[in-house]
């Protein structure tokens, strides 16, 4: 048993290495150790101590999940723990949540799990949710679908051919640094919905003016084009496995028309609610 731990952990973190594009020398120089013991446990010769499995995976950077993967690998306890959001001990992390998103308002923001499954999200985010059909959103929302599929929000992007290629390339690169089976499921998946008719002459609009953005999200709604860009927020120095996983996207106005517009939404539901 000890034997096949060695040779597993030692897989694993081979695997890890490659994916991050480091020599033996250039990881065991990161993890203060010597490259001659770093091909022994990534060949199966030598057991890692759990000090060591630590080191290399910070200096790999590998997810938090997956350090206690390689922990239980080599035969050692998980270090992380991984709650549930409700738990109590997560109180502030909810309370956070809860402020940065009310906040946010009257523009859209989200909270995302690893799997890009739509934790929570504020008011405003009915701008972008409306008119999707229920079997998208149950039993989570997933943003890569709610964007990319022929009946959520692709068919009111006014650039979709644009979006398509940029979450597409974003889901890829977060397949190739993690290697996550969930995700790359899921980027199969995406990839593979069909183009909707005159998505090829939905790109930028060649006579506009360079805007700060490559590639805003560009909303047909009945007030007309929405654009907006977003930026993304995670917790500092997390040691909880849920709280590492946790992404909040903050969407704004990339012009005057869409601030005023989402700011009279923003009053119209405030004034229902």
């Amino acid at each position: 048993m000890d034997a096949e731990r060695t040779s597993r952990v030692g897989a694993l973190l081979r695997e890890w290495r490659r994916r991050r594009r480091l020599s033996q020398l250039d990881l065991a120089h990161l993890a203060d150790t010597s490259p001659r013991h770093l091909s022994c446990v990534e060949t199966g010769r030598a057991r890692p101590s759990r000090a060591m499995v630590l080191r290399l995976s910070a200096a790999l950077d590998v997810p938090l999940r997956e350090r206690n993967t390689l922990l239980l690998a080599a035969g050692h306890a998980p270090e992380y723990r991984e709650s549930g959001l409700d738990d109590e001990g997560m109180a502030s992390v909810r309370a956070a949540l809860e402020t940065m998103l009310t906040a946010h308002e009257p523009y859209p923001a989200v909270v995302v799990d690893r799997r890009w499954d739509v934790v929570t999200g504020n008011r405003a985010m009915s701008v972008l949710m409306t008119g999707v059909p229920p079997r998208l959103l149950e039993p989570r929302p997933n943003v890569f679908r709610l964007t990319l599929h022929p009946e959520g929000l692709a068919p009111r992007l006014a650039n979709l051919a644009q979006v398509r290629s940029l979450f597409l390339e974003r889901l890829l690169r977060q397949v190739n640094a993690t290697g996550d089976a969930e995700l790359r499921a899921l980027y199969e998946e995406v990839r593979r919905y069909p183009a909707l008719p005159g998505e090829e002459g939905t790109g930028g609009d060649p006579a506009a003016p360079p805007g700060p953005v490559q590639v805003p999200l560009r909303v047909r709604t009945p007030l007309g084009e929405l654009s907006m860009f977003s930026t993304m927020a995670t917790f500092g120095a997390p040691a909880d496995v849920t709280l590492s996983e946790l992404a909040i996207e903050l969407f704004y106005p990339l012009d005057e028309f869409t601030e005023r517009s989402l700011r009279a939404l923003g009053a119209e539901s405030g004034a229902a609610g």
